[in-house]
């Protein structure tokens, strides 16, 4: 006991954080942070510019496209490359996740996007749809997003979307894999 009471007594108390180094540390994690920030937009922008000297701009919905067929209320999850679930297009506003508005008439497939850029995919490019679990970036349950398979260009393009009623889907599936456009192609490839 006799051995506490120096301790005790002792003048000096803890020593105060030197706030002057831990302001500095804590500036230099701020600007490492906005550096990291700068360099994954430039990436984005980067991309985009090299997809869209590829890509041609997007179609715009026809001022009459016909009655709707089938539609859906959902989000937008973006685009790859066909059977390249990773390879995210990001060109001509694809690679912005947003809401969606999907209206499939006999003229195609109509995506109205609130706050980014709306685009038309004309029936003749439609290849399929597919339920699949993930697109570049989002995953989710098995089946738990549809997968429209399109032609832009001379490029195969794979677009997510997830409906806000998930029954709806396999709807989807089935309208999209029976226009005629698919039937065509599958048509054609089993010719050869």
């Amino acid at each position: 006991m006799t051995s506490l009471i120096p301790l005790a007594a002792e003048p000096r108390s803890a020593e105060v954080t030197d706030w002057t180094a831990r302001l500095g540390w804590v500036g230099v994690l701020l600007l490492f942070i906005a550096l990291a920030y700068w360099l994954m937009r430039q990436g984005w922008k980067w991309r985009g510019s090299v997809q869209a000297a590829a890509l041609p701009e997007l179609p715009a919905a026809p001022d009459a496209p016909g009655e709707p067929r089938l539609t859906m209320s959902g989000r937008y999850h973006g685009s790859t490359t066909a059977g390249q679930w990773l390879e995210r297009i990001v060109a001509h506003g694809l690679g912005t996740r947003s809401r969606a508005e999907l209206t499939l008439t006999d003229a195609g497939l109509d995506v109205v996007r609130p706050g980014a850029t709306d685009f038309f995919i004309p029936a003749d490019r439609l290849r399929g749809a597919r339920l699949d679990k993930g697109i570049a970036g989002k995953v989710l349950t098995e089946g738990g997003l549809l997968v429209v398979t399109w032609a832009h260009g001379d490029q195969l393009i794979d677009s997510g979307f997830r409906s806000d009623r998930a029954a709806e889907h396999a709807a989807w599936v089935t309208a999209l894999s029976t226009t005629p456009s698919t039937e065509n192609t599958t048509t054609e490839g089993a010719a050869r």
